[in-house]
């Protein structure tokens, strides 16, 4: 198997999310942080931090959950991996659960979701979609 580090984000992430931890940590990249800003500002999670270590930064992300620990994040999918990559043009941006889920998209203008490349009238690589 391809070593895919925004794979193994999503899945720690889906993980602590099942288990009903507050927080999980994982080394830090750009592009990680990047989608822990997105998640954020979409409301999926609470905050993010990255804290710096001596070999390597570490991400930590908090997790978000309603007033009787039901779950914010029902599920993260990896829609374009190291082996198929999956780009949307403009005009063809996707839609997740009818507009309910977000997808977050790499463009030219950075980690955007679906909705603000609408905004911005360009395309990318759909990297996940969360919902």
């Amino acid at each position: 198997m391809l070593n895919d580090p925004i794979a193994d984000m999503l899945t720690r992430i889906r993980n602590a999310n099942r288990a009903l931890h507050e927080t999980t940590t994982m080394p830090a990249s750009r592009v990680k942080v990047e989608i822990a800003r997105v998640l954020k500002d979409e409301g999926y999670i609470k905050d993010y931090r990255v804290e710096t270590g001596e070999s390597f930064d570490t991400l930590t992300v908090e997790l978000k959950f309603g007033r009787n620990r039901e779950r914010v994040i029902t599920d993260l999918r990896r829609v374009s991996k190291p082996g198929r990559r999956v780009y949307a043009r403009k005009d063809r941006l996707p839609r997740v659960l009818g507009g309910m889920g977000t997808a977050i998209m790499s463009t030219s203008n950075g980690l955007v979701t679906s909705r603000t490349a609408q905004e911005l009238g360009v395309g990318g690589e759909v990297v996940c979609f969360v919902w």
